[in-house]
């Protein structure tokens, strides 16, 4: 039996801080949450919060069912492209927001503006077409900025498009609220509260999956599409049959007639800036081409080309039916101007709350791309190590859980600060998105001349028409928007690009800490090594730490307990039990006036290391540093137990030559 007493000086500084939770995983439970991390010790508490959580969010999904979670066209339509066919509900009301103020003549060129608008979105479904069939990983215009332009442009478009979603959340989530105080005015008040609540609402669908949130989105989808057809087959009739209701916005009273002299060109590009948020999502379902059945490509591109079609008819077709029914926006938060068109088409009977609560359905939905594509992208950005590997993980639910819940945070900032007002929200809206589109169209054309296979020229002169009209209209949105709070996309891009290029350079730092170099490894059973076990009390888990200790010490090793003691009195009673226990097994003791805990064992390892100062590295001993801890089943019993073992691990993390070797001890229910 040996024992030895050691003295130390009180030169270290025993200031720390911080408190123990290890967290001992139950087998029963190691599913990952919606949130990416791990169910561990459940308990009555923790049993109740899992039986809520499959309540809410449905059983776990086994990898072998994903197959059946990819998308039909059918689905696909509503859950990628419900954004994209929204905007028509306040798209057109953008576009008169601008144009109402110059004069009545000047309505004129609303439904002119809306078909440039549609022109301009056939050529970018065209071109994002060919994405579809270049990248079908997804990743969109991020994953051909990456593939063909470099690090930084792809990054700028991935925090582009990381913008663009999140503000289709909050736009779309805003507007699906003003179509519901528009039809219920004494509802107003709670816009806010009511935008909240419906974000919650789609948050919790999208953690469910992508086939239960595609049928939540399927019905109004199509009823709005249905509805909104109707209407305007309903005002086109009314044009050719000559009914009272076509005034041709004669009569309009004007908001105001001090830029009635501004000029056209000038007037006429501010509305189409401001209209272009029919544009946003359009890219949605290039990002999200792994999400369909196979032919994965084949099946995006008719998707996309389908979306393309019907936004272009409904958001002609609003803007012309407004314009001949004489309706311009409202004061702000008040009546929208697709209600007004209901109204007068479908009356204020039946057939208008249906499609008044079709039109909130869509709008809230549409908030489901930003929360599809945004998880979608963020998931392909942390497999290339930009952002933290968490988020690209999949629930329980096959969902990316992690960019769900950042996609719906920061929408609720958003909601929060704009009092949930649609109009407040949309000058920085679109911006991103062209951003995006411009670079991915850029990157096409390197792509396929890169590539040069069959038809490769045509397929790059189709991306450059496509870079340069979006190029274009990206400076014509930047002009006219950047002062009414476009400017917060360009601070926001670039931050987000910044942070991601640090967290990857941070991945490269570690994964160059972590590789093994030549004469790093070594014959662990032939080199001499000590097997410390320091501990405090003299409980079950110590006699299981020292139990292990003789094990690892039975070859080529030697095992030492370590005791801080803090008085004489204390050491000899720690002696005395130690022995009693533990024959033969050495023993040292720290003196600690200073009360510290952590210092005063690394100051022995210091002194023992020196031992083997002049010996070669590879021949100095290997210090195997044990650490029984008590791990508590419930956060109650965790909190009761000071933060020793995490400090000291802390401590000696990096530390050459030493391996740290956690021993948590629970001890079954009897």
């Amino acid at each position: 039996m040996s024992t030895e007493k050691q003295k130390v000086k009180p030169d270290w500084n025993h200031n720390q801080t911080g408190e123990e939770l290890f967290v001992e995983p139950s087998p029963d439970h190691l599913i990952a949450s919606e949130a990416g991390s791990v169910a561990s010790d459940l308990g009555v508490v923790g049993e109740a919060t899992h039986a809520a959580k499959r309540a809410l969010l449905g059983r776990p999904i086994s990898n072998a069912e994903e197959g059946e979670q990819r998308l039909s066209r059918k689905l696909a339509l509503p859950i990628f492209s419900s954004d994209a066919i929204s905007s028509s509900a306040y798209a057109s009301e953008e576009i008169l927001l601008v144009l109402v103020g110059a004069g009545a003549s000047f309505l004129m060129y609303g439904p002119l503006v809306a078909l440039g608008i549609g022109v301009l979105l056939g050529i970018v479904a065209i071109s994002y077409r060919q994405v579809c069939f270049g990248f079908p990983n997804g990743g969109g215009a991020y994953a051909v900025a990456k593939s063909t332009l470099g690090t930084w442009p792809s990054l700028v478009a991935g925090a582009s498009l990381i913008v663009d979603y999140i503000l289709t959340a909050a736009v779309s989530t805003a507007a699906g609220i003003a179509a519901i105080t528009s039809a219920v005015p004494s509802l107003t008040p709670f816009r806010l509260e009511l935008a909240l609540a419906a974000l919650g609402l789609l948050t919790i669908a999208n953690l469910r999956g992508l086939r239960e949130s595609g049928r939540i989105f399927a019905l109004p989808t199509y009823l709005f599409v249905a509805g909104a057809v109707t209407v305007i087959a309903v005002g086109i009739f009314k044009i050719i049959t000559g009914d009272p209701a076509i005034t041709w916005s004669q009569g309009v009273v004007l908001q105001a007639e001090a830029t009635a002299n501004v000029l056209l060109p000038v007037l006429l590009l501010k509305a189409f800036a401001h209209g272009s948020v029919a544009l946003t999502g359009t890219e949605a379902i290039s990002n999200g081409v792994a999400s369909f059945k196979k032919p994965e490509a084949k099946n995006a591109a008719s998707t996309l080309v389908a979306m393309a079609v019907l936004l272009a008819t409904l958001f002609v077709g609003i803007s012309l039916v407004a314009f001949a029914y004489g309706k311009v926006p409202q004061e702000l938060g008040g009546e929208t101007l697709l209600s007004q068109i209901a109204r007068t088409s479908l009356g204020n009977g039946p057939l208008y709350a249906i499609f008044q609560a079709s039109t909130a359905g869509i709008l809230l939905l549409a908030a489901n791309t930003g929360f599809n594509g945004g998880p979608n992208l963020t998931r392909v950005l942390a497999l290339d190590g930009f952002l933290p590997r968490q988020v690209a993980q999949r629930s329980d639910r096959l969902a990316f859980g992690v960019g769900i819940l950042i996609v719906a945070l920061a929408s609720a900032l958003l909601l929060v600060g704009t009092d949930a007002v649609v109009t407040l929200l949309v000058p920085a809206y679109a911006i991103g998105v062209f951003i995006g589109f411009s670079i991915s169209q850029a990157g096409m054309v390197l792509h396929w001349r890169r590539l040069r296979n069959e038809g490769w020229a045509g397929k790059a002169l189709l991306n450059g028409v496509g870079a340069i009209v979006t190029s274009v209209v990206l400076v014509i949105i930047t002009t006219y928007k950047f002062t009414e709070g476009g400017w917060l996309v360009y601070v926001a891009i670039p931050v987000l690009a910044v942070l991601m290029k640090v967290v990857r350079n941070r991945y490269d730092l570690h994964e160059r800490e972590l590789a093994v170099k030549p004469g790093v490894v070594f014959d662990a059973p032939h080199r001499p090594r000590r097997i410390l076990a320091p501990f405090g009390e003299i409980n079950r888990s110590t006699v299981r730490a020292i139990t292990l200790g003789r094990i690892l010490e039975s070859e080529n090793g030697e095992l030492i307990a370590i005791r801080v003691v803090f008085s004489d009195d204390e050491e000899r009673e720690v002696r005395t039990r130690f022995e009693t226990l533990f024959p033969g097994v050495r023993l040292v003791t720290v003196d600690s006036p200073y009360r510290a805990i952590v210092q005063p064992i690394s100051h022995y390892l210091d002194e023992i290391e020196s031992e083997d100062a002049h010996l070669p590295a590879e021949q100095r001993r290997i210090n195997v540093v044990m650490i029984p801890e008590y791990a508590g089943r419930h956060w109650w019993d965790r909190i009761l137990h000071n933060g020793n073992g995490k400090r000291l691990r802390e401590t000696l993390l990096g530390r050459r030559n030493t391996v740290i070797l956690d021993i948590p001890y629970r001890r079954d229910l009897e």
